[in-house]
């Protein structure tokens, strides 16, 4: 049987950071590589709406629901950790047992997000991330999930895709490359830098393919001329 390689947890990347990788290599590099953040309206409005959510390790009962926020998450294969906004655990015929309740439950992780749901399908990736997680944690298949959207108010059912298990997989390791190699990648205009919360700190511009830290030293050194 072939040796699955597991990751140590002072390797571990945030799960969260796939919908910056989804969205643009580069802006993920300068959030989780060189440091740089800066808010936008998006980012607050998210902010304020993920605050709401969570409130650690709050469990509720509805029901045969149980409800748990902020619960922590990670993965050992993909080298990741991070949080699930909220997981309910349904009672179910060929689910788990849970320590201090009656009965079996299945996982549902539910991704909260402000706005309509994306295009691009960054969310669907996040929630995917989610799921793999919980399935290594709790060994138990998670078929499906849910993202809740505040903007329209109702949950969109996600298939746990095999397609997006495989994308998942596979931009995490690219990510783990990039993060070992402390690679930024260089600057690629698109129509999306206009919402992007670091267009400023990217510097487009300048219109040329320089990273943050080479900028800078370049200004430092100009201020000591």
């Amino acid at each position: 049987m072939e040796d699955i390689m597991e990751y140590s947890e002072e390797d571990y990347l945030m799960i969260s950071g796939i919908q910056h990788f989804k969205f643009c290599r580069r802006q993920w590099a300068l959030i989780h590589i060189e440091q740089q953040w800066d808010e936008n309206v998006h980012t607050v409005v998210g902010e304020l709406m993920h605050k709401k959510v969570h409130d650690p390790y709050l469990t509720e009962k509805r029901k045969d629901v149980l409800i748990t926020r902020a619960l922590p998450v990670s993965s050992r294969i993909m080298g990741v950790s991070g949080e699930c906004d909220v997981v309910e655990f349904q009672k179910s015929e060929d689910g788990i047992k849970l320590h201090g309740h009656r009965g079996l439950y299945k996982v549902y992780p539910i991704e909260y997000k402000k706005g309509k749901p994306k295009v691009t399908g960054e969310d669907r990736l996040q929630l995917t991330a989610q799921a793999l997680c919980l399935e290594e944690m709790f060994s138990i298949p998670v078929p499906e999930g849910a993202i809740f959207y505040g903007e329209t108010r109702r949950r969109e059912v996600i298939e746990i895709t095999e397609e997006l298990r495989k994308e998942v997989k596979d931009m995490f390791l690219e990510m783990h490359q990039y993060y070992n190699r402390q690679y930024t990648p260089k600057v690629k205009y698109s129509k999306a830098c206009n919402a992007c919360s670091l267009k400023d700190i990217c510097l487009p511009k300048l219109g040329k393919a320089v990273s943050v830290k080479e900028y800078m030293d370049q200004m430092l050194k100009e201020g000591e001329e």
